[in-house]
């Protein structure tokens, strides 16, 4: 019975071990290493253990502090009921964190960031629409009966926003949070994020700018194996936090708007010329007609009156 009882207990923690690492699995990834000292940011001082070689050291202890900080931060988040988008646009990082972003249910940005992906959410919702109609025409074959040529430019299309758009397909509505990997690199997606109040949290690197980040982790950014065991971190208690709370539904789905045609465009026309205030119509005033032509007589009666005296004037 006692063995029976202690095997959950081992599950329970290794699960735990690997939502949270230790301070060795940190230094075997090399987590610590930062860039070179003449490559340093000084805000980010506070984190900087030592410096050996050149380079800068990051205090691991802070890392792992930082680490539970964002966790914390995090797991509320997905306990709200919201989304977490994942950015990282590196090429030798982009595959772990869009594998540990579908792993937990999360939105991810890996090939390029778009700008106004947050701060102009609608615009980008009209392109994830039509890549949902390009995707839902292929499938069911609507695009039989086009030529050969239109048939190719509605793949070359499909292809591009799919690109862009592939991890982001599913949101409905801005995420709850980000977690950004180089903070430095991804600082339009910061910028935005900070304008419209959404929290972040992100891998910076001893050359980047902690100020502007929620939840800064320091650690660093260029090591896959130190990007990824932070990230396998997060993403552990993102998982463990939605089985406890399921993402809520948009009550506004992307096909609530029609996507823009010619249709929309006329019809928002005939709207607005329907708003248009009336042009007002100028009624005659009799008063200001009669007024206007006595000083006109009155001006013609001086001009007559001074034509004579200037002819007795000349025939002196």
């Amino acid at each position: 019975m006692n063995a029976v009882d202690a095997q959950p207990s081992i599950g329970l923690e290794v699960t735990e071990r690997m939502a949270q690492p230790q301070l060795q699995d940190l230094l075997e990834a090399g987590v610590h290493f930062g860039h070179q000292t003449r490559r340093w940011n000084p805000k980010m001082r506070r984190f900087i253990f030592a410096e050996r070689s050149g380079i800068y050291i990051i205090d691991l202890q802070k890392t792992l502090r930082q680490i539970t900080k964002a966790q914390e931060l995090l797991r509320n988040v997905v306990l709200k009921g919201e989304g977490v988008l994942f950015v990282c646009t590196k090429k030798q990082l982009k595959a772990i964190v869009q594998a540990e972003a579908e792993a937990c249910a999360a939105y991810y940005v890996t090939e390029r960031w778009l700008g106004g992906m947050l701060t102009n959410f609608q615009t980008l919702k009209k392109q994830i629409r039509r890549l949902r109609e390009l995707e839902q025409g292929a499938a069911e074959g609507d695009f039989e009966n086009y030529t050969k040529k239109e048939k190719l430019l509605f793949e070359r299309e499909r292809v591009k926003l799919s690109r862009n758009l592939e991890g982001i397909k599913g949101m409905g509505r801005l995420p709850g949070a980000l977690f950004v990997v180089d903070a430095k690199k991804e600082k339009i997606a910061v910028a935005e994020a900070n304008k419209l109040g959404i929290p972040v949290v992100a891998i910076v690197d001893t050359n980047a700018d902690p100020d502007v980040i929620t939840v800064p982790v320091p650690g660093n950014d260029d090591a896959i194996r130190s990007v990824s065991l932070i990230t396998a971190a997060l993403s552990d208690v993102i998982k463990e936090a939605r089985t406890q709370m399921p993402m809520r539904e948009v009550t506004e789905d992307l096909d609530a708007e029609t996507y823009s045609t010619d249709a929309g465009s006329e019809g928002d026309a005939d709207a607005d010329r329907k708003r248009r205030r009336p042009r007002r119509k100028r009624r005659p005033k009799p008063e200001a007609i009669a007024a206007r032509l006595k000083t006109d007589a009155d001006a013609e009666g001086v001009a007559e009156a001074a034509a004579p005296s200037a002819a007795s004037d000349a025939g002196a």
